[in-house]
């Protein structure tokens, strides 16, 4: 069976994470379905633009090198993305992530439906410490861009894919629009997210009949520096996704906005500290930790939440959602590195 062109984005931003790049890269390279090409979209850096231009020079019909064409930060970077690819398929793959072999090959298996518009994966933490730490509970895995623990096993619907590790029909945005600016990481701020979350709904919205996939076969292997294993930035982390929710809810609603977090907060959270007091009875490791992390990481998330409402209400959080016009003249577009 043929499967659709896909081509891959990968949104970078600092020379500090240049061997990740290149395994990101090295992993898209060996996939069993190939791609049609990566795509290297640099967020506004112009020696790393330089760099990598010079790195995949002898490559430049499977590996692009493009300049983010808007303002700086990853939403912006990946409509850059999707204006200049050619697959039918967009798939999206973090900087500091290694895919498993078959990952472009369950993504495309899941866009055999033609109602499916989204395709997402299974994110698996690679810890630099060598261990998740005993104290950081898997509830909270979202926290560094991996599959948390309360989403369903296998091949399920879901309200939205995370971005790190996904795909998307060009048909999707062409409905909905792009990633919006003004959520998600913008180099400099505090790292908010939720820009995919605000996509997948705006998606569907405009799109009732469309189906939206997550395919934990799709696996990919997501580096976590040790920066990242400290409570300080567990709370941070979690306060910054209370505000990127308030500005999802201004989006689409509080209803469509949080429906699946109130079940998380509802059910998976209480299950996730009962089980950490249990360990912590049984004379577990981290047992107490995990339970204090579980309750201190739905404080911070909700005091994020209540302050950006209040700064919504009062006009001082905007976003914007653009429409990515496809690309057909990169080099008059001055987007491509030379």
């Amino acid at each position: 069976m043929s499967h659709p062109a896909i081509s891959v984005v990968i949104c970078v931003y600092t020379e500090d994470r240049w061997e990740d790049i290149l395994a990101a890269v090295d992993s898209v390279r060996a996939q069993s379905l190939p791609a049609v090409e990566t795509l290297l979209v640099v967020d506004h850096n112009p020696a790393l633009l330089e760099r990598l231009g010079k790195e995949y020079k002898e490559a430049r019909e499977e590996v692009r090198v493009l300049a983010n064409a808007g303002p700086r930060g990853l939403s912006a970077g990946r409509n850059t993305g999707i204006a200049a690819a050619r697959g039918e398929i967009l798939a999206f793959l973090d900087d500091d992530a290694v895919a498993e072999r078959e990952w472009l090959l369950h993504f495309a298996e899941g866009f055999e439906d033609p109602r499916v518009m989204a395709v997402g994966g299974r994110t698996m933490p690679a810890w630099a410490s060598g261990r998740r730490p005993d104290w950081f509970p898997a509830e909270f895995d979202w926290v560094v861009g991996c599959t948390y623990k309360g989403l369903p096993p296998g091949k399920v619907r879901v309200r939205n894919v995370l971005g790190g590790n996904a795909s998307f029909r060009r048909s999707a945005f062409d409905a909905a629009g792009g990633f919006a600016t003004g959520i998600g990481r913008d180099g400099n701020k505090r790292p908010l997210g939720g820009e995919e979350t605000e996509l997948c709904i705006r998606l569907t919205n405009a799109l009732p009949d469309a189906v939206l996939l997550i395919d934990d076969r799709a696996v990919i292997h997501h580096k976590v520096p040790l920066v990242r294993e400290r409570f300080g930035y567990f709370r941070t982390r979690a306060y910054a996704e209370g505000l990127s929710k308030a500005l999802v809810a201004r989006s689409v609603g509080a209803g469509k906005g949080l429906e699946s977090e109130r079940r998380y907060t509802t059910r998976v959270l209480p299950a996730g500290v009962a089980r950490g007091l249990r360990d912590a009875v049984l004379g577990r490791p981290g047992g107490a930790g995990r339970a204090g992390a579980i309750v201190t990481g739905v404080a911070a998330a909700a005091g994020g939440y209540v302050l950006g409402s209040v700064r919504a209400r009062r006009g001082g959080a905007t976003f914007t959602v653009p429409v990515p016009d496809r690309v057909t003249d990169l080099e008059g577009a001055q987007r491509e590195a030379q």
